[in-house]
């Protein structure tokens, strides 16, 4: 089930002309020492009109409060990079991870704002 909804939720971006995604190692530009946590390497990501929607690994407790996503906005579009601030310490690991989800708005983007992901992708 998880499959399935993970490929809605990955191929409705392809018909929609609001989305960018770029997955790609990250220019030095982007890179910040300020940066809280560590940097969280993600399952997915896909970005709609006004949302973004990530896919990150979890031992079973990982929630949207563990993430914390920092937004670069000094370059044409907004790099979003997710640093987990604290560990996942249980022991019922997913192996799809599970999903995070932010508004743009929650981000402080604008609806239809280009933005990419700043985070390495997991390969399995």
């Amino acid at each position: 089930m998880i499959r399935v909804v993970l490929s809605a939720v990955l191929a409705a971006p392809l018909v929609s002309a609001c989305v960018y995604i770029e997955a790609h190692e990250a220019p030095a530009a982007t890179v910040r020492i300020d940066m809280p946590g560590e940097i969280e390497a993600i399952h997915a990501a896909a970005f709609t009109a006004d949302h973004a929607l990530f896919r990150v690994s979890s031992n079973g407790c990982t929630s949207k409060a563990d993430i914390e996503p920092v937004i670069d906005r000094s370059r044409r579009e907004a790099v979003i990079t997710l640093r987990r601030i604290r560990p996942d310490e249980c022991d019922a690991a997913l192996p799809d991870g599970v999903q995070i989800e932010y508004s743009f708005a929650e981000l402080g983007l604008e609806t239809g704002q280009k933005a990419r992901v700043n985070n390495p992708f997991l390969i399995r």
